[in-house]
């Protein structure tokens, strides 16, 4: 019941198999074979005569007892076998060929015991423990292929990447959530008198957790009530800053599978429209855009909006009494904090304002989170691996100022945080590329999340400083890992566009157009002279030696 050769496994309680054997004995099919013809009365009296002259009546009477206690037995097996079927309703994968490729569906385990009262007992929760593509599928054997030996483009670039098709990514969707080690149930806290007595860093959106509360919410238990911002409400988007309106949050709520959600603010992005998105996506998944009262100005400028309030595939969301001043600080607010704002979606993919989605996403979640059996999928930054040296480039560019990311980075160095090196294999890299995020919404990969927010609430916006800390303080109590793929692969998926201010930039740098030179006069007009034939005969090697003699 376990997925055959294809290695499938739902439940949390391990294949069918093993649960008979431990509560109820297998059943073994009878076999098709042929049986002799019944003997007559004469025949059988004589086989009993037979027994008993070689045999002595105490023997006889043992041999009875042992035919009519296995004649019992077999019939108690007879009537296990119906209740063991009405107690489990557990199909088998169903198997098929799409495209020509092996498609497997997941069939979760589910049982219904009854107590000694008679009364049937919750089940205990199911999850989804992943599956394995048949070996001879093509992307077991998929490798990626070297760079194009192009010398002028020596910077990132995307490579191939092996998904499904589109029907048979849905087909393999988990019908139950992953599991979530340790944790439980997380609840979030709310302050309507917010206390702002703390050692340093906070906001009145974020709260103002103090470093004792800081190191608790890293004490990962069943049950955590954290800080995860909208604290000064008991609704998310309801007066807690970044308020959205009733109908939106409404549409919101109904959002119960896959949202794809990006913002703008401060019209600083022009909005691009997602692409290769299938009838199916289009009709399943949500695609939200979050926007301020300018950019929503400007989207009415270049696009209309109407009463759908969608441009293309886009809802378009507009967030009020924004809580920063800042629009990258506002744009952490959606990027980090989607399960807050869609509480019955399973699944998201976030992407920045800058960028295009070029593959459906449920081709994106099958790859990097299905397929991996991941809660949690971001890439590696294409080049640096350090904070110390992601921190570095961020001052020499100017992200952020230079003390406040020295302040940080020395805390987490004091906390122990160690350049990156082979030893912190498995893991591949500290910094990410975070413009592009792939997680389900579970309780583990939402705290993770919460305190991912919380780190940049406190210390500077640049989240790539953040995110190791994070992610390996969480590691240390639940053994969660973070599914950090190439950064090739990310632009496979999502291509980046030049924000506004830079393609303005670009178009004022433009070198002004070159008007054609005008067109030859006509030779029948206008017959050659000698001198010019002469000048065109000569090689540009040596015109100017010419010119300069003629002169």
């Amino acid at each position: 019941m376990s997925g055959g050769s294809l290695g499938i496994r739902s439940g949390s309680y391990g294949s069918l198999d093993k649960q008979l054997q431990n509560g109820v004995l297998p059943i073994q099919v009878p076999s098709a074979t042929k049986t002799k013809p019944f003997k007559t009365f004469k025949e059988k009296e004589t086989f009993l005569h037979w027994i008993c002259k070689f045999a002595g009546r105490k023997k006889v009477g043992s041999l009875l007892l042992c035919a009519i206690s296995a004649a019992i037995f077999v019939w108690v097996l007879y009537l296990g076998k119906d209740e063991v079927q009405g107690s489990y309703n557990v199909p088998l994968p169903k198997i098929s060929l799409i495209n020509g490729l092996q498609n497997s569906r997941i069939h979760n385990l589910t049982y219904s015991p009854v107590d000694a009262e008679g009364s049937e007992v919750p089940p205990p929760p199911s999850y989804f423990l992943g599956y394995t593509l048949p070996a001879e599928h093509p992307c077991n054997t998929f490798t990626l292929p070297p760079p194009p030996a192009d010398k002028k483009r020596t910077g990132p670039r995307p490579c191939p990447v092996c998904y499904l098709p589109v029907d048979e990514a849905v087909a393999l969707m988990p019908k139950v959530p992953s599991f979530s080690p340790v944790l439980k149930n997380l609840t979030y806290i709310y302050e309507e008198n917010l206390n702002k007595e703390t050692e340093f860093g906070g906001s009145n959106f974020g709260g103002y957790p103090t470093l004792k509360q800081r190191d608790d919410s890293y004490d990962i238990r069943e049950s955590m009530n954290v800080h995860c911002g909208f604290v000064k409400g008991t609704k998310p988007g309801h007066e807690t800053g970044f308020d959205i309106d009733n109908s939106d949050l409404l549409e919101m709520e109904q959002c119960h599978g896959v949202v794809v959600a990006s913002a703008i603010f401060g019209a600083f992005d022009n909005m691009l429209q997602p692409k290769n998105i299938s009838k199916y996506s289009e009709q399943t998944v949500c695609f939200y855009m979050f926007v301020d009262e300018e950019t929503k100005s400007d989207l009415e400028t270049e696009h209309g909006l109407n009463e759908s309030k969608k441009i293309g595939l886009w809802r378009i969301v507009v967030a009020h009494n924004l809580p920063y001043t800042n629009g990258r600080r506002n744009g952490k607010i959606p990027k980090f904090l989607l399960h807050r704002l869609f509480p019955n979606a399973r699944f998201s993919l976030w992407i920045d304002g800058k960028l295009q989605l070029l593959v459906d996403p449920y081709q994106i979640l099958e790859r990097f989170l299905w397929r991996k059996n991941a809660t949690f999928a971001i890439s590696r930054h294409y080049i640096r691996f350090d904070v110390f040296e992601e921190a570095e480039a961020n001052k020499a560019a100017h992200k952020y100022d230079n003390a406040s990311i020295d302040f940080q980075v020395d805390f987490y160095k004091k906390e122990g945080l160690t350049p990156y090196s082979e030893a912190k294999l498995p893991i591949t890299s500290d910094v990410p590329e975070g413009c592009a995020i792939i997680r389900e919404h579970v309780p583990i990969s939402n705290l993770f999340t919460c305190l991912w927010f919380n780190e940049i609430d406190r210390f500077t916006s640049r989240d790539q400083l953040s995110f190791s800390t994070v992610r390996d303080r969480v590691a240390a109590k639940t053994n969660w890992m973070v599914n950090m793929f190439l950064d090739c692969e990310r632009r496979n998926f999502v291509v980046q566009q030049h924000h506004k201010g830079v393609l303005a930039m670009l178009a004022q740098m433009a070198p002004p157009a070159i008007s054609p030179p005008p067109p030859p006069l006509s030779l029948a007009n206008n017959p050659p002279r000698t001198s010019s034939l002469e000048i065109a005969s000569v090689s540009p090697k040596h015109r100017r030696d010419w010119r300069v003699g003629s002169r």
